[in-house]
């Protein structure tokens, strides 16, 4: 009897063994397909991550050439300007020596006007109204001549604006 105990029990437990077996299989692929799945959807997880990761990137690209390029014409709008108002400064710059060197002109016109050894003689300004007085004031082109200045008094210097010359 204990040998039939064995055989059958024997028996018995194959097929329930091979079931377990089967059952253990079931079960180790239903684990697989779970984990793959799982693998997948991380997966797709992460790819749509890194997607949205590089569309963020691509819009910070096109946003900073954007700004790029602002900048870029806002430097050549400056550059312009700076260099119009440079030219402008070389004119007025221009203008101011030609100005002061006809300033300085005058001055020297002025200063030998008013020099006691000058052209027309006279030791001060008020002998020449002295010494013309006998001709009541007319004016003929010996007093031009004399003196082509008539109101000029002699003793102002000769001050000249911007607002004065014409350009």
């Amino acid at each position: 009897m204990a040998t039939s105990r064995s055989g059958s029990s024997s028996s018995s437990t194959t097929p329930r063994s091979s079931s377990s077996v089967e059952e253990f299989q079931q079960v180790l692929n239903e684990r697989k397909r779970k984990r793959m799945a799982s693998n997948r959807e991380a997966a797709r997880r992460s790819r749509m991550r890194k997607q949205k990761q590089l569309d963020d990137l691509m819009g910070q690209v096109s946003q900073l050439a954007h700004e790029n390029n602002q900048i870029l014409v806002n430097i050549n709008i400056t550059t312009q300007i700076y260099l119009n108002i440079e030219a402008e400064n070389a004119v007025l710059r221009a203008q101011m020596a030609e100005l002061s060197t006809r300033l300085q002109s005058l001055n020297e016109i002025n200063d030998f006007i008013n020099s006691k050894n000058g052209v027309f003689g006279y030791d001060h300004p008020n002998n020449y109204e002295a010494a013309h007085d006998h001709h009541h004031h007319q004016v003929n082109d010996d007093t031009f001549m004399n003196n082509p200045w008539g109101c000029f008094d002699g003793n102002q210097p000769l001050i000249a604006s911007a607002d004065m010359i014409m350009y």
